[in-house]
C-alpha cells in the first residue's frame, strides 16, 4: 500500500491504516524491521508512494481469492503487491498465474525470492511499475488494498476491462458502485466486484413466442443494477426482474396473450452490440433463440452515467 498526497483528503483513512499498525503485536513489528547483514525485510507501516504497507491477513487474503472464484485458467492481478502474498497465494493454492505491481523495487525484490522458495515462480511474477501506469486489462481476478479515493481514481478503468473480471478489495469500498457480495474474516472486511458489460441503450429483435412479435427494449444501467421498458409490436409491455452479471443478463417480459399476461424468461449474453440467448415460454410452449441488436444512436460505454 501507498499513502496518498494531499493528507488533507485522506487524514481519516491515514488515521485508520494507523490504528491498524497499531493493532498488530509488537513482535510483528520487531520481526518486520530490516536487520544489518540481512535480506531486506519491510516494517509494517513504512512510506510508500500512495500509501503506506499493512499487509492484508492471510487468511484474508485466501478468502477474497475464494470470494473470486479463483481457479487454475485464471490470471490474477494484484495492485500495489507489496510483499507479494496474494500473488503467491494465488499461484500456490489456486494454481493460477498471477502478477504483482509494486512501486518499491525492494519489495518487488523479496517477492521474488519468496516466490522462488515456495515453488510458484514460474507462476508468480512481479513487477516495478506505477499502477495508475500499468495496464493490468488482461487481469480476470483483480486484487487491492488501496485508500478509497486510489479505487476511486482507478473506477474508471476497471469498468473497461473484460465484463466477468471479478475484483476484490480489502477493506475499502468503490463508493457509489456497491459490491456484489461483502464477506469478513477476523474482523477485517473484504468486497467483491464483477464487471458489468455496458448494456445501456436501445434493443432490437424478433422472435416467435406464440407468434411472430417484434421487441424493442431500452435499457438503463447503473453499473450492475440495470431497468428497462419494453414495447411488443408497439405496445408498452413489462419488464421485471433485470438481472446483469458481467457479461450475463436475464429479464422478465410480460406479454398480454389473450385475458392473462403471459411471462417470457429472456437468458443471453452480450458481446458488444450483440445480445443473445434462448427464451422461455411459460404457456406450455417451446423455447427459442433470440439475438438482440442495440441501435447505434443508443449505444453508451459501460456504467458511463454512472462514472
Amino acid at each position: 500500500m501507498h499513502r496518498s498526497t494531499p493528507r488533507a483528503t485522506c487524514s481519516f483513512h491515514a488515521i485508520v491504516l494507523a490504528a491498524l499498525v497499531l493493532t498488530l503485536p509488537a513482535a510483528a513489528l520487531a520481526q518486520s524491521a530490516a536487520k544489518p547483514g540481512t535480506d531486506y525485510q519491510p516494517s509494517v507501516g513504512q512510506e510508500g508512494k500512495d500509501v503506506i504497507w499493512v499487509p492484508t491477513p492471510q487468511a484474508l487474503v485466501e478468502r477474497m481469492l475464494q470470494m473470486a472464484n479463483t481457479k487454475p485458467d485464471d490470471y490474477v492481478v494484484d495492485l500495489g503487491s507489496g510483499d507479494g502474498r496474494t500473488v503467491i497465494a494465488a499461484a500456490k493454492k489456486f494454481g493460477a498465474r498471477a502478477l504483482g505491481i509494486e512501486y518499491n523495487a525492494d519489495m518487488v525484490t523479496l517477492s521474488q525470492r519468496t516466490a522462488e522458495k515456495e515453488g510458484v515462480a514460474g507462476r508468480a511474477q512481479f513487477v516495478r511499475g506505477d499502477i495508475f501506469e500499468s495496464d493490468f486489462s488482461q487481469a480476470t481476478v483483480l486484487t487491492l488494498y488501496l485508500l478509497p479515493n486510489l479505487n476511486i481514481k482507478l473506477r474508471p478503468t476497471i469498468l473497461k476491462m473484460k465484463p466477468g473480471t471479478r475484483v476484490v478489495s480489502h477493506a475499502f469500498s468503490m463508493q457509489e458502485w456497491q459490491p456484489d457480495q461483502t464477506e469478513s474474516v477476523e474482523g477485517r472486511t473484504a468486497y467483491l466486484w464483477i464487471v458489468p458489460a455496458p448494456v445501456e441503450g436501445t434493443w432490437r429483435w424478433s422472435v416467435s413466442t406464440g407468434g411472430p412479435r417484434d421487441y424493442e427494449l431500452t435499457l438503463r444501467q447503473y453499473f450492475q443494477h440495470v431497468e428497462g421498458l419494453v414495447r411488443l409490436d408497439g405496445n408498452m409491455g413489462q419488464v421485471r426482474d433485470v438481472k446483469l452479471n458481467g457479461d450475463g443478463i436475464r429479464f422478465s417480459i410480460y406479454e398480454l396473450t389473450g385475458s392473462a399476461p403471459v411471462r417470457r424468461d429472456f437468458i443471453g449474453r452480450i458481446s458488444g452490440d450483440t445480445m443473445k440467448g434462448k427464451v422461455k415460454r411459460h404457456d406450455g410452449g417451446p423455447d427459442a433463440d433470440w439475438t438482440a441488436t442495440r441501435t447505434p444512436s443508443a449505444a453508451a460505454p459501460a456504467a458511463a452515467a454512472a462514472r
